[in-house]
């Protein structure tokens, strides 16, 4: 789908590279600039994160270094860069620096904080980004310290499909205009503004400040429940008819104690109820029971155990090869799924870089 798009990533962690791979997953050519391995002693060898690019190696304090980045952004049509606001222009790689030799750049910025405000140039992590923007806020049972999925809300969510979403953005109005833009990637701005969807129940009065008592956040068929074996069962049945197929299948259709689904002050007595009775059973079990029914039920699993689901495996969503576990590419376009290419090691493609830049250069 992006084929002759070419991305330079600058090596970081986290929601840069992620966006690098699924770009490149997408079909763009990603080159990503690895640091010599003295200077980061996190490089063990090929990374998930790399998967589909192409690596060269070049440290940016070095002059001549600095000139050969120069020559690949000036190559390319988008930009990947996850540092504190200013470094890349104090190594003289600021959007700026090519606002002539290359001005359809699309100059992706990758960060925690924004650009800009009181925190631009503090440290920071995913959990605290989500806190900050307001993400972090309903995602636990009332009562319970808040907790959601690491990296998925924050540097994956609402940094690394945003900055996607930007760059691609980007990357047509450049087709358009012949101008390129920076986008600035905050974590704390798009994982805010991924509480739309769940904002937009507030004129409802189905959403309220109150943890534990909102419709995605305090009600007994919205939560997750532990099983005899430690296993767990995920419960989301929000509208009646499934509530009702819920109850039917437990067996509780006819249960006074909950007949009324929406009144937060039953929730606390009904979850205790379901709470003892998913205690009496292996996941295995409720995992049978309301196989195929309409009950939105599902069991929690593992990625090991997602991939053998037979859903998941139809869809072949995990892979699994030499390399160990790993997601397939998404979205999905028509025909059959793309494999993702292979992650390289650091530095395997800096020879063929340099000669397909000096020829570019030789060609102009």
């Amino acid at each position: 789908m992006l084929g002759g798009i070419r991305v330079v990533e600058i090596e970081g962690l986290g929601p840069g590279p992620f966006a690098g791979m699924m770009l490149a997953d997408l079909g763009a050519e990603v080159i990503v600039v690895h640091r010599p391995a003295a200077a980061n002693p996190t490089a063990d060898g090929p990374t998930l994160l790399d998967r589909g690019k192409r690596s060269i190696v070049l440290d940016l304090k070095d002059s001549d270094d600095r000139e050969t980045a120069r020559a690949l952004v000036d190559s390319a049509d988008a930009l990947i860069e996850g540092f504190r606001p200013g470094v890349m222009e104090r190594l003289g790689l600021g959007p700026e620096s090519f606002s002539d030799s290359n001005p359809a750049l699309v100059y992706g910025r990758m960060t925690g904080w924004g650009q800009d405000g009181p925190r631009a140039s503090t440290a920071g992590h995913d959990l605290n980004y989500i806190a900050t923007s307001g993400a972090l806020w309903y995602a636990g049972a009332p009562g319970e310290t808040p907790v959601t999925p690491p990296t998925l809300v924050g540097d994956v969510g609402g940094g690394a499909l945003y900055l996607v979403a930007g760059l691609l953005a980007g990357l047509l109005e450049a087709r358009q205009t012949g101008k390129g833009t920076v986008v600035d990637a905050a974590i704390v701005d798009g994982s805010a503004h991924m509480m739309a969807l769940l904002m937009s129940m507030a004129p409802s009065g189905n959403l309220v400040p109150e943890r534990g008592q909102s419709l995605l956040d305090g009600p007994h068929w919205c939560r997750c429940y532990a099983c005899a074996d430690g296993g767990w069962i995920s419960v989301q049945c929000l509208e009646p008819k499934f509530y009702a197929e819920f109850l039917r299948l437990l067996g509780l259709g006819d249960d006074p104690g909950f007949s009324v689904q929406y009144d937060s002050e039953t929730w606390p007595v009904q979850t205790a109820r379901l709470a003892g009775i998913f205690a009496e059973r292996p996941l295995s079990h409720w995992a049978a029971l309301f196989a195929g029914s309409d009950a939105c039920v599902a069991p929690v699993l593992s990625p090991d155990a997602a991939k053998r689901d037979p859903h998941m495996a139809q869809r072949g969503t995990w892979l699994q090869d030499d390399g160990g576990l790993q997601p397939a590419p998404a979205p999905r376009f028509g025909g059959p799924p793309p494999r993702p290419g292979e992650p390289p090691v650091r530095g395997a493609d800096s020879a063929a870089i340099r000669r397909e830049l000096d020829a570019r250069v030789t060609a102009g």
